[in-house]
């Protein structure tokens, strides 16, 4: 009798183990912020949609995606990816827009968006950085207007390998265009690098912002990177990785 109840309770296990596997994974919902600079609408959209069966994604323009960082809209998506150069927030809009993240929405900043919210300084300590159109003084030190240069073949150096992000990456090529003089927070994992002179060394990295994980890349202006397979698979790690913090 007791080995017929332990066979019945191994085939239980099995049967509940299979059914799990058997089980599509739930998806990634991306929530994709614009507004504020032009871009290819439908390749980047490409992009998004090439990135993983398991990632979908709806885009959100500002300024009225500010009803999305609401507490009754945060229930609607999972990771916010930030591709927009808006400039223009209220003080209620900047609260309402700190706590959602910091309260647990995990972040994937893409390229211009380093350059946007010129005049709110905690945008700085949430993405980790901040490219600047005149001299800015940030933790009492002066920095000066930062520069950019366009349609650029250059390499972007992987920092670690093992890290979850930049996993099974190797050094790359990319055709973009590249900042100079950005700053970029103190205590931030630096992810990916660059010996070009027209652009800062860094041009990857991580943090956290509250329970949030948040990547930066500065890299995503055009078409070319669009379609870069390793910018691609990049992507999809930051993605992959910041919502696994939840």
């Amino acid at each position: 009798m007791k080995a017929k109840i332990l066979s019945f309770l191994v085939f239980l296990v099995l049967l509940v183990t299979i059914s799990t596997a058997d089980s599509p994974a739930k998806p990634i919902r991306i929530l994709v912020i614009t507004g504020g600079h032009d871009y290819k609408v439908e390749e980047f959209n490409q992009m998004l949609a090439s990135l993983s069966d398991n990632i979908i994604y709806q885009i959100a323009e500002l300024p009225s995606a500010y009803e999305m960082f609401l507490p009754e809209n945060r229930s609607k998506y999972d990771v916010l990816v930030f591709y927009h150069m808006w400039q223009t927030i209220t003080e209620e809009q900047a609260t309402v827009l700190a706590d959602c993240i910091r309260q647990g929405k995990p972040l994937v900043v893409l390229h211009h968006s380093i350059c946007a919210f010129d005049d709110w300084p905690e945008y700085i300590n949430i993405i980790g950085g901040k490219y600047f159109h005149k001299p800015t003084t940030v933790n009492g030190k002066e920095y000066p207007a930062c520069s950019y240069v366009h349609d650029l073949h250059f390499k972007v150096r992987i920092v670690n390998p093992e890290n979850p992000v930049t996993k099974g990456l190797t050094d790359f090529e990319i055709f973009d265009e590249t900042y100079k003089g950005f700053y970029v927070e103190e205590g931030t994992t630096p992810l990916l690098t660059t010996d070009e002179p027209t652009s800062s060394p860094v041009i990857g990295w991580s943090k956290m912002y509250g329970k949030s994980r948040v990547v930066t890349l500065q890299s995503g202006h055009d078409v070319p990177t669009f379609e870069n397979p390793k910018f691609r698979k990049l992507l999809k790690q930051s993605v992959e990785w910041a919502y696994k913090g939840q």
